[in-house]
């Protein structure tokens, strides 16, 4: 007899709507192998590390010259829209479905967290969706405190792993099983197929920016590095420790049977993401900050489209649900 995989704990209103296979009968919990796993890791590494080394290139820029105000415009202009395509549509709409929007936001949305270079939108929402199911448990893609042993040496790898050593694996979560409605969306799954196209653009539009603004193909190559791979290390870097940090890290306000913890400091750079253990006390909440001081600009878009008109069925936690998972005092 096939043994059973372990039971998930995926937030239950979005495992409803998604239409979540049980297991056993289901999908299985691992994307199955495909034949072009070697040039996804290849990929990966390169996206990953590439930035890294334009980094190098930025302080060989800043020693040499003063920085031009225009390479901070265009990577402003780059960070903000593709962080909040991943905070927003990626995380918040598509992951969690805390609100819904029009087709054409949707795709919008789906189209600015493609050129954050963080993988299509539906693996990555599959991962993330995992990630809740399993959450500092066995089965959880991304971890620092599964399988790893203890003592500071143990800390460190559960670190590195959690913030950048899973990318590499080749069990990311089923497709299938964590994310068949977005298979099945129309807008998602054209976006999804067409992920180079919006990765390209996001490449192409800081050099046309640069172009723009010096008149002159220098400037189009500085624009390029601020608004294209500075950018990308640094939203990269912000979103993975979304993963790793806050799970390390911080205050723990409510009680998720889980170690998520809330980063004050990582939250204005992360668009609201680092009020973690916020976020995994109420997963469909459109809002991660629930303090008045808890500054989360996600909330606040998602606030402002839904005051437009273009966004409605905002999940919000009341008062009396929030105080029934607070952490007891100590």
């Amino acid at each position: 007899m096939t043994p059973s995989p372990p039971q998930t704990t995926l937030d239950r209103p979005v495992e409803d709507a998604i239409g979540l296979a049980p297991a056993p009968d289901g999908p299985g919990e691992h994307q199955p192998p495909g034949e072009h796993d070697l040039l996804e890791r290849i990929a990966t590494g390169t996206v990953t590390l590439l930035p890294a080394l334009a980094l190098g290139l930025v302080g060989w820029q800043l020693w040499d010259r003063a920085l031009h105000w225009q390479d901070l415009l265009i990577f402003a202009l780059l960070y903000i829209p593709t962080g909040l395509g991943i905070t927003v549509g990626y995380h918040r709409l598509f992951t969690h479905r805390s609100f819904k929007t029009t087709p054409a936001l949707r795709a919008a949305f789906a189209i600015m967290g493609s050129a954050a270079l963080e993988g299509p939108v539906i693996e990555w929402v599959a991962n993330h969706r995992k990630h809740h199911a399993f959450s500092d448990q066995d089965g959880d893609p991304h971890s620092p405190h599964v399988g790893h042993a203890g003592g500071w040496r143990g800390a460190l790898g559960g670190l590195a792993h959690a913030h950048l050593g899973w990318l590499f694996r080749s069990d990311f979560a089923s497709q299938e099983r964590y994310a068949p409605d977005l298979i099945r969306d129309p807008v998602v799954h054209f976006v999804d197929k067409t992920f180079l196209l919006w990765t390209a653009l996001g490449l192409a539009l800081p050099f046309g920016l640069g172009v723009a603004l010096t008149q002159t193909i220098a400037g189009g190559l500085t624009g390029l590095l601020w608004g294209g791979a500075v950018r990308i290390f640094v939203l990269h870097h912000v979103t993975f420790s979304i993963n790793s940090l806050c799970h390390f890290f911080g205050r723990r306000d409510f009680a998720t049977g889980d170690e998520s913890r809330n980063l004050t400091w990582l939250a204005p750079l992360s668009f609201g993401e680092a009020w973690h253990n916020n976020h995994h006390a109420f997963p469909t909440s459109a809002a991660h900050g629930l303090r008045r001081w808890q500054f989360d600009p996600s909330a606040l878009v998602i606030s402002g489209l839904e005051r437009a008109g273009l966004a409605w069925d905002v999940v919000r936690i009341s008062p009396e649900r929030q105080r029934s998972k607070l952490v007891a005092p100590a």
